[in-house]
C-alpha cells in the first residue's frame, strides 16, 4: 500500500519517498513509491504531473491492490527520490474539483437535482444532472454557488467509518467500506471523496455555467472555476470586441446583427439559385451544341471556372435530358470538382469512370451508373478531362 499524502495534505507540493519496486506497465516504467503526492486518475479527475529530480512523471495509475504507480520516462538512478508536483496544474485541479462539489450541492439543495458523474477536462469540466434543467435553473445554482464560494467557507478533510458515514446524510451515499475520506464545505456540501481540494471555498475564486445541453435524458453543465473563468472571460472578452469592431455595432445589438446576415444571406443565396439555374440552361445549351461525337455518343467534356459541384450537377442534368449525351464537367481552379452524367439510352457507367479517375488522380466520390460526383482533384484539368473521355466512352 503507498501512502497518499495528498488526502491529508493536497497543498504539499514537494515531498520524499522511497523506491519500493519498479515494474512494467503497458510497456513503460512505472515506480512504486512507499508515499507519495502525486494525486493518480481517479473519480473524474485527471491525474498530477511532476517530476522526480531529472525524471520526467508521466503518468499517475491508482493500481487495484493499493498501490500507486508512477509511470516515468525512464528509471531513477537512486532509491531516494524527491518529488515535485505541477502546482499550477494541482491547484488547477483543486479549484475546479472543489466548484464541482458547491455547483452540484447547489443544484441538489434548491431542485433536488442529483449529480450522476463530473469529469474535468483540459479546458472546461462537466457535471451530468439526472433530469433536464432550466435556463433559470442554471442560474438560481450559480448564483447560490458564488454565494458559498464569497463567504470564503471552510472546506475541511475528514476520515470516518462506513458505519458512520450511513448516518450524516451525505449528498451522494457512498457504497464503500472501510474508512471513508469526506470533503465538508460547511454547512454546505458533505460528500465521499479522495480527489484534491482547496481549504476554503473563496480559493476557487467564482464559479462560472460556461454551457448546457441535453445528454441521456438530463442534462450537462460545461463550467469554469477561478483562473479559467478568468480566461474564458478574456476569450468571449476578444470575440466580442472583435466582432462588434466587424459588424460595427454595440455588444447587445450583435444578436440582431447577425440575425440580419442570416436573412440577407439567405435572400443572397436564393438570388444566386436562381441565377445559377438561368446560366445553367444557357450553358447547357451551348455545351450540347459543341459536343464532340464519339461513336454513338455525343460527349461533352469541360472545365468551368467558379462553379461548385451543385453547378455543375445542374448543367450536366439538363444537358443529359437529350438522348445520346456523355457529360464530364469539371471545377476550376483546384482542388476540383467533378461530375459526370450520361443519357438513359448511353451505354455507359459514370460511377465506374469516376472510381478510375479518383484511383489515379486523388480526391474522392461516388454515384450511380446514371450520375456520379466528387471532389478533392488537384490534378490539371485537361489531364483529368482526357482520362475521362477515355474511360467514360469506351
Amino acid at each position: 500500500m503507498t501512502e497518499r499524502l495528498y488526502y491529508t495534505d493536497p497543498y504539499l507540493r514537494e515531498f520524499d519517498a522511497t523506491l519500493v519496486d519498479t515494474v512494467s506497465h503497458g510497456g513503460q516504467t512505472a515506480l512504486i513509491l512507499d508515499r507519495t503526492a502525486f494525486y493518480p486518475t481517479s473519480g473524474g479527475q485527471p491525474a498530477d504531473a511532476g517530476a522526480f529530480q531529472d525524471v520526467r512523471l508521466l503518468d499517475v495509475v491508482d493500481a487495484e491492490d493499493g498501490r500507486i504507480l508512477h509511470i516515468v520516462d525512464r528509471a531513477p538512478s537512486t532509491t531516494a527520490l524527491h518529488g515535485v508536483i505541477d502546482w499550477t496544474r494541482r491547484f488547477d485541479h483543486m479549484q475546479q474539483h472543489t466548484g464541482q462539489h458547491v455547483l452540484s450541492a447547489a443544484f441538489d439543495r434548491l431542485f433536488g437535482v442529483r449529480t450522476e458523474s463530473f469529469h474535468l477536462g483540459a479546458e472546461s469540466s462537466t457535471i451530468d444532472l439526472a433530469r433536464e434543467v432550466s435556463a433559470s435553473e442554471v442560474e438560481r445554482a450559480e448564483d447560490e454557488s458564488n454565494r458559498i464560494l464569497w463567504e470564503d467557507r471552510p472546506v475541511a478533510i475528514r476520515f470516518v467509518d462506513a458505519a458512520e458515514a450511513r448516518t450524516l446524510g451525505l449528498r451522494k451515499e457512498t457504497m464503500r467500506e472501510g474508512t471513508i475520506r469526506l470533503i465538508d464545505v460547511s454547512d454546505f456540501d458533505l460528500s465521499a471523496c479522495g480527489g484534491t481540494h482547496v481549504s476554503s471555498t473563496g480559493a476557487i475564486g467564482i464559479i462560472a455555467v460556461a454551457g448546457i445541453e441535453r445528454f441521456r435524458g438530463g442534462s450537462r453543465v460545461t463550467f469554469l472555476c477561478g483562473d479559467r473563468a478568468l480566461k474564458g472571460f478574456r476569450a468571449l472578452r476578444d470575440a466580442v470586441a472583435g466582432s462588434v469592431r466587424v459588424l460595427s455595432v454595440a455588444p447587445a445589438e450583435l444578436p440582431a446583427a447577425i440575425e440580419r446576415m442570416q436573412s440577407d444571406a439567405k435572400d443572397l443565396r436564393r438570388q444566386m439559385k436562381g441565377y445559377q439555374e438561368q446560366l445553367a440552361s444557357s450553358r447547357a445549351a451551348a455545351f450540347a451544341a459543341a459536343a464532340e461525337s464519339v461513336g454513338a455518343v455525343h460527349l461533352v467534356a469541360a472545365s468551368l471556372e467558379g462553379w461548385d459541384a451543385n453547378g455543375l450537377k445542374l448543367v450536366a442534368s439538363q444537358i443529359v435530358e437529350q438522348p445520346g449525351f456523355a457529360v464530364v464537367l469539371l471545377s476550376e481552379p483546384a482542388p476540383s470538382a467533378i461530375v459526370m452524367a450520361r443519357s438513359r439510352d448511353v451505354d455507359a457507367d459514370a460511377a465506374a469512370a469516376l472510381k478510375a479517375i479518383v484511383s489515379r488522380f486523388g480526391g474522392k466520390g461516388g454515384g450511380r451508373p446514371e450520375l456520379a460526383q466528387g471532389g478533392g482533384l488537384s490534378a490539371p484539368a485537361a489531364d483529368v478531362l482526357a482520362f475521362a473521355r477515355e474511360h467514360f466512352t469506351r
